[in-house]
């Protein structure tokens, strides 16, 4: 007799992976595919790193490291926190996780009761809400839009606190709009959360992917948060599965534990790879990446705003547009249906993202080369041509 826990009612699929299979049996069709619905970047990692993991792996000696990860990779944050945001933050207080997946797991694991409540903006990254649950949690909706950036205020906070509340999750670059957070407006949420007796936790897994602006972090002006980043995106490791958080002192021994019995340690092979992500020439090629991204989404938007998709705000980092799609259909998931059918074509519909409008949204991830992405929004053109 099967007998599943009653939280996995409340977890839904990702809905992209469902895109993403159908681009995969229309590409084995034989049919060309342009991708942009996976949050991955298209270039390879870079040498520098391949090279540190194949070395260290030749050596043969791949052993766990202690849980809270490698103290060189610790020292390493270290410096590049302090080096390039003159950010004061002791190595001590890094933890080194399997992806940002597994800092928020940690995270959560550590903060949340059951029954604790935690804010979330609508539209957000859909894993957070799940894992809240995950852990008896309950995800409480923040509606954003762009009249804000499609981030959350303070006084939308206020409103929201309960008794029960425990913290707030923001991200800067935010998946899917790809909206900042100053930090000014980081202090004050923390200011609001913490004079609730609550907890911030700040996503910036996407930092560094910033475009017309300098990358900055909580870190630069706060302490009592948590933030969670990742070697995924801006670092282009997203298979290689590791990510790190930077908590408060008091927490650090309550983390170790559960990352001991979650995880036992990261990747070893990938912690190696890792130590050579901050070398001057790692740091060059990823420069020239950023600088790519944003040629490309220098190209696309216009490209799309001739089409007829709207952008209320344009985003600042990530490597995302949020699309409004109303003016072209009535449904977001009707569109990406027709786009990956009629235009091989592939995006994310909003449903993924939340609650709030999602039927008006369409998320279009500019990972994949200029050409491509002017060839996508020729198939999209041709085809909303013809309804």
């Amino acid at each position: 007799m099967t007998r599943i826990a009653r939280r996995m009612a409340d977890i839904q699929p990702f809905h992209v992976m469902e895109i993403l299979k159908r681009a995969h049996e229309l590409a084995a069709a034989g049919r060309d595919i342009i991708h942009l619905e996976v949050g991955e970047p298209d270039f390879p990692s870079p040498a520098p790193i391949v090279e540190a993991g194949q070395r260290f792996l030749a050596g043969g000696h791949v052993h766990y490291t202690p849980a809270l990860g490698l103290t060189a990779l610790r020292e390493a944050l270290s410096r590049f926190y302090a080096d390039r945001f003159g950010a004061r933050v002791a190595p001590e207080r890094i933890i080194i996780t399997p992806g940002a997946s597994g800092a928020l797991m940690l995270a959560l694991g550590v903060l949340t009761n059951p029954g604790d409540e935690w804010l979330l903006p609508d539209p957000g990254y859909p894993s957070n809400r799940h894992l809240v649950r995950s852990f008896e949690g309950r995800p409480v909706a923040l509606p954003v839009d762009a009249s804000t950036r499609f981030q959350p205020t303070p006084a939308q906070l206020e409103a929201a606190w309960r008794p029960n509340t425990r913290g707030l999750m923001v991200a800067s670059p935010a998946n899917p709009t790809g909206t900042l957070l100053s930090l000014d407006e980081i202090v004050a949420l923390q200011r609001s959360v913490q004079a609730r007796g609550g907890v911030l936790l700040v996503d910036e897994i996407y930092q560094g992917l910033n475009y017309g602006v300098d990358a900055c972090t909580a870190l630069s002006r706060l302490d009592d948060v948590f933030v969670v980043n990742s070697f995924s995106k801006y670092f282009g490791m997203t298979g290689w599965r590791l990510g790190w958080m930077v908590v408060p002192e008091a927490y650090v021994r309550d983390i170790e534990k559960l990352a001991q019995h979650f995880f036992i340690s990261p990747s070893t092979p990938a912690q190696h790879a890792a130590l050579a992500a901050f070398a001057p020439a790692t740091l060059d090629i990823l420069e020239e990446r950023r600088h790519a991204f944003a040629d490309r989404r220098n190209a696309l938007l216009p490209a799309l705003r001739d089409i007829g998709f709207r952008f209320a705000t344009e985003p600042q980092g990530a490597f995302y547009l949020y699309a409004d799609i109303s003016g072209l259909a009535d449904s977001s998931e009707i569109l990406a249906r027709r786009l990956i059918e009629e235009a091989g074509v592939a995006t994310t519909p909003g449903l993924d993202f939340g609650d709030n409008a999602p039927e008006r949204h369409l998320r279009i991830a500019y990972t994949t080369d200029e050409a491509r992405l002017r060839e996508a929004a020729d198939r999209i053109s041709r085809v909303l041509q013809h309804p």
